[in-house]
């Protein structure tokens, strides 16, 4: 089915796969990135998919910068069928570790510039009588691991705020599902933010051992919204350990005590027992 489609992040990875998900169905998607260049390779992609676009530069963060994407998706389409809040970016650190800014950094791109995107369609969808939104979240919006507060946090944001419009939206024919996948293989970790060069280790590892792709997550986030499903977890792992967490929490809590543990033990400004005995002359 044609539709007039906007995606956040669109010029690489999740946003892109996406992009050509909808590409393939002739829609007409609206590429909106602060990557130029990127958008630029998105968009001839799309158009050899089977689909049109255009190109917008939008920082996620500038209320302002929205305003004038809804003025010009107006002119250009009269209405909207589908945003997809996709952009994002990832932080990874202890709780008393890393910048406090990086905090700001990763709420405004992460939480508010998807709130902003559901705040600046909705009366347009509200007047038109339908609509969808599709918000990017994380598997690690429904399972917190330890040593990514910041992130988590976000990504929990995400999810809540799209099981409200799921419900609020839905009387006046607008959809919402939250996209909750685990780690794959993507971009993600290029611009990720943080002081534990271990991260960067850990987010590879698991990223190489995902069983899905991007276009395997695109094709299942355009099934979710056949079915307006409020909340998409598309790896079976996520969907395992999701399971776990609500109906054997033991097992869940005894996970994440491991994982905390060789946290701890990778610590630098906690010291080993070792380390305690040797400043002591204990032999």
């Amino acid at each position: 089915m044609t539709q007039n489609v906007l995606i956040t992040g669109a010029a690489s990875g999740l946003g892109r796969a996406l992009a050509l998900r909808f590409a393939k169905t002739g829609s007409d998607i609206c590429i909106a990135d602060i990557n130029d260049e990127g958008s630029q390779e998105t968009l001839q992609l799309v158009k050899q998919a089977g689909g049109t676009g255009w190109i917008y530069n939008l920082d996620v963060r500038s209320e302002t910068q929205w305003n004038t994407l809804r003025d010009e998706v107006a002119q250009r389409w009269q209405q909207i069928d589908v945003v997809i809040n996709n952009a994002g970016v990832a932080t990874g650190d202890r709780i008393e570790a890393g910048d406090w800014g990086w905090w700001d950094w990763v709420i405004d791109i992460n939480v508010k510039g998807v709130a902003l995107g559901c705040r600046t369609f909705t009366p347009m969808m509200k007047q038109q009588g339908s609509g969808y939104f599709i918000n990017v979240a994380s598997l690690a919006g429904l399972m917190k691991a330890p040593g990514m507060g910041s992130y988590n946090t976000t990504k929990a944001a995400v999810v809540a705020l799209s099981e409200t419009l799921h419900f609020e939206l839905k009387p006046y024919g607008i959809g919402c599902t939250a996209l909750c996948p685990g780690f794959f293989r993507t971009n993600l970790d290029k611009g990720m933010r943080t002081s534990d060069p271990q991260m960067y280790k850990f987010v590879d590892k698991v990223f190489e051992a995902s069983e899905l792709n991007a276009d395997d997550i695109a094709d299942a986030t355009y099934q979710a919204m056949q079915k307006k499903q409020a909340i998409c977890n598309p790896h079976p792992t996520g969907r395992r350990g999701y399971f776990i967490k609500k109906y054997l929490p033991w097992l869940f809590r005894m996970q994440m005590d491991k994982f905390a543990t060789a946290l701890k033990n990778r610590d630098p400004n906690v010291k080993t027992q070792l380390q305690k005995d040797a400043e002591a002359g204990v032999k």
